[in-house]
């Protein structure tokens, strides 16, 4: 039997909507898919799988009486010894590749490095994945994770060690390692070597004129704490003024209830 015109366009439509239709279930069942995170070949020379920890003092960076961040007071740890703790771990990779960590090294994240809140910086640590057993040894040289149910933070090269990468987070534990004995001069050397001071800044400007009216104001009450530090010493200068060494916790919460009472709000601890 012969299919009018009508006939013909009606059956057009009728495949179209199918096609939508399988169109749409496949992309549900996609969207339902977790995004998988791409994994980044390790670079020759890359840290390997489970360093061996050496002897080092602590770092002259990042090992202050204690720090701040996102309202919350931290106090380091002054030793490592018989440290071991479970909790959730996670990593951090590509954003950060390239910028300072705590002790001031750049953060490489091909290395077997990691980020823990209180432990001593440096400090050598075994990582063990609860959840698949594997484990690896690492070098602690910065501060986070910043979370509380988190623990420590692994560079992608110690995740990937430990199969974290496309997960994000895992159960795992931390061991402290006692390093192996190394050239005691050598030790001596960066043991003596004294730590940052941490000073409270509470402004920053492009002229001394603007620095100096701010100490002037505050020179009363802070006397010979406050100081203008001209940052780089190579032009174009930055004058900044703060206030310190900060001695403790104590003399800290102190000076910034003195500075608050004077109305001067806009401050922030840093190391010398």
């Amino acid at each position: 039997m012969s299919r009018g015109p009508h006939q013909y366009t009606r059956l057009l439509a009728r495949l179209a909507l199918a096609c939508v239709l399988v169109h749409l279930t496949a992309c549900g069942f996609l969207q339902r898919e977790p995004t998988p995170v791409q994994t980044i070949p390790l670079p020759a020379g890359s840290g390997a799988s489970s360093p061996t920890p050496g002897r080092e003092g602590l770092s002259r960076y990042g090992n202050p009486e204690f720090y701040d961040v996102m309202g919350k007071r931290y106090y380091p740890m002054k030793s490592a010894k018989g440290y071991r703790e479970q909790g959730i771990a996670s990593w951090y990779g590509p954003d950060f590749h390239g910028k300072l960590t705590s002790t001031r090294e750049t953060y490489d994240m091909y290395q077997m490095t990691g980020a823990h809140k209180l432990l001593p910086l440096p400090t050598w640590v075994e990582v063990t994945n609860l959840e698949n057993g594997r484990k690896t040894t690492l070098r602690v040289n910065d501060r986070g994770p910043f979370k509380d149910d988190r623990i420590i933070d692994l560079s992608y090269a110690a995740a990937l060690a430990l199969d974290v990468v496309r997960p994000g987070t895992a159960r795992v534990e931390v061991r402290a390692l006692e390093p192996a004995a190394e050239n005691a001069a050598t030790s001596a050397a960066v043991l003596a070597e004294p730590l940052a001071k941490i000073y409270v800044q509470v402004g920053a400007f492009g002229t001394l004129e603007n620095a100096e009216r701010l100490k002037s104001r505050l020179n009363p009450v802070f006397g010979p704490e406050v100081r203008i530090l001209i940052d780089p010493p190579e032009g174009p200068h930055v004058y900044k003024v703060q206030l310190g060494p900060i001695r403790d916790a104590q003399h800290a919460d102190r000076t910034v209830a003195t500075l608050q009472n004077l109305g001067i709000a806009g401050h922030h601890f840093v190391n010398d």
